[in-house]
């Protein structure tokens, strides 16, 4: 089966959680254990046993009665299904202290992504590298897409920049865009956008902070 037509018919909050329990299945293994039940994945995500299996159930996985799950298993169909399996190249653009962190971050290899050049405009970041990555010029992309060939881009660029940034990138060829900033993105409707605000989540944490601390 296509692995597009299984994400249509997965709800996106599923899609958000089965990396979860990925994560917790690679953890495990690396223990040494072969099995995992739907209550240990439910004690080690805080996410109810009941909907992890209709989760799991979604991409055709089920788990054996007082057994549980194939941890191997597990991870041979998450891997393929969520596309960590395939490694998909990337830009970034913005290699400041955000950008510089995404481009340190070795652990995105193990999830299908590589990030094979950054963007910048700041001097004392072109012509340099990070973490063995080279940061270019933001001028110099149509030359680097036809070397490398990318479809993703990593928006990490500050705010007032963001949409100008957003547009070069659609314009040389970017197909789907991880975006950092706060700013709703404007792009055609055949370009992917995934926004990952810091700063919401950090207003929610605190929002439920203050809850905690006024009972």
């Amino acid at each position: 089966m296509d692995v597009s037509d299984k994400i249509d018919k997965v709800p996106e909050p599923t899609l958000r959680r089965l990396p979860w329990y990925l994560s917790v299945c690679r953890l495990l293994k690396s223990r040494g254990e072969t099995y995992v039940s739907s209550t240990r994945l439910s004690k080690e995500t805080n996410i109810v046993a009941s909907q992890i299996a209709k989760d799991l159930s979604c991409v055709n996985i089920v788990g054996r009665t007082r057994v549980g799950y194939e941890i191997d298993n597990l991870l041979d169909v998450l891997e393929r299904f969520l596309g960590f399996t395939t490694l998909h190249k990337a830009f970034l653009f913005g290699a400041g202290r955000l950008g510089g962190a995404l481009l340190n971050d070795k652990g995105l290899k193990q999830f299908g992504l590589e990030v094979v050049a950054a963007f910048d405009t700041n001097p004392k970041m072109v012509g340099h590298s990070v973490s063995g990555i080279p940061v270019y010029h933001i001028n110099d992309i149509g030359t680097k897409m036809r070397r490398y060939n990318v479809k993703i881009g990593i928006l990490t660029v500050p705010i007032d920049n963001a949409q100008e940034v957003a547009d070069k990138m659609v314009a040389w060829g970017i197909k789907a865009i991880w975006n950092f900033t706060p700013l709703r993105i404007r792009v055609p409707d055949d370009i992917v956008v995934q926004n990952t605000s810091l700063y919401a989540h950090l207003s929610l944490m605190f929002n439920r902070l203050d809850s905690v601390a006024d009972e």
